[in-house]
């Protein structure tokens, strides 16, 4: 087996096995997406500073969820492009190994944060006269920071288990970016710790969390039923409609690919499902909360200075 191992240096990713012509509107359709992904939550992220009214913590994390969706982004599609233009331009160790480590970090950061930003509108809906007192800036903070620490920790740990490992002379990697699971099919040595890792991690960041999600919305339907007015009603449905379609996309998606039937040799349709959940999901995101939310809506009215802007 000596033979067949190298000190590696570098990576190609394989991509998208598509003609040239395809390849190139590829990618200015996923340029667009990018471009959009990076103004759309940067809109977020600006009309939470500017308005004060959007100073809650509501808001607070949803500003933490835009930075996070827009770091996923940066972690994969720059290169994804590049290798649309230059399919054969390979990627070095390091930076497939970052790019790994980025893209977990910031995976389960947002697992956390949408299960953050649950609890939330649990204490919200169903503790209202308490939400002060048990929603202070101390603990949103602390939530956050909790987040994003066992993001990175997590994250860590992946990479300690992947760092000794001696990879095959085959460089190439069936996929569009460093994905956890692609590189590990090209080390020489056994992986079954790394996978079961893997998916104790994914367990762990998605199932757990999910159950939870659907715990505190049981909660939150229920006291959103005992409300007599009728536009109580729709006020406190509108205020968690826009979440839940974030959760239903996120971990949807996450939860096929990484807890789903064991994996094999990674399937088409696998990849393009992580395609969707790297790129469509951080733009759809912005999109769902400005459309959903009438806060966001009203402050965003406020900071173009019109009256019938998305109106509804």
């Amino acid at each position: 087996m000596g033979n067949n191992m190298t000190s590696v240096t570098e990576f190609i990713l394989l991509g998208f096995p598509l003609n040239k012509r395809t390849q190139m509107l590829l990618f200015g359709l996923f340029s667009l997406f990018y471009a959009l992904t990076l103004l759309g939550n940067g809109v977020i992220l600006g009309l939470i500073s500017l308005d004060f009214r959007l100073h809650t913590p509501m808001f607070f994390f949803l500003s933490h969820l835009a930075i996070v969706d827009m770091a996923y982004a940066c972690s994969t599609v720059p290169q994804m492009l590049v290798n649309l233009l230059s399919p054969a331009k390979p990627i070095s160790f390091a930076g497939c190994i970052t790019q790994t480590f980025l893209f977990l970090t910031f995976a389960v950061t947002e697992c956390l944060l949408l299960v953050v930003m649950s609890y939330d509108r649990y204490v919200a809906i169903c503790h209202p006269l308490r939400y002060s007192v048990i929603m202070s800036w101390r603990v949103c903070i602390m939530l956050v920071v909790t987040s994003w620490t066992t993001g990175v920790l997590l994250s860590l740990v992946h990479l300690v288990l992947l760092l000794p490992l001696p990879f095959c002379m085959t460089q190439k990697i069936d996929h569009f970016f460093c994905e956890i699971m692609a590189v590990l099919k090209l080390a020489c040595a056994d992986t079954h710790i790394n996978e079961l890792m893997v998916l104790a991690g994914a367990v762990s960041v998605l199932v757990g969390p999910f159950s939870s999600v659907i715990i505190s919305y049981v909660y939150i339907f229920r006291a959103i039923l005992r409300l007599q007015s009728g536009e109580g009603q729709s006020k406190a449905f509108s205020t968690c409609s826009s979440h839940l379609c974030v959760v239903r996309l996120f971990y949807g998606t996450a939860i096929i690919m990484y807890v789903g039937p064991r994996y094999g040799n990674p399937k088409e349709q696998k990849k393009y499902l992580l395609l969707f959940h790297s790129l469509f999901n951080p733009m759809l995101n912005p999109l769902i909360y400005t459309l959903k939310n009438s806060e966001v809506k009203n402050a965003m009215k406020g900071v173009l200075g019109i009256k019938s802007f998305m109106k509804g």
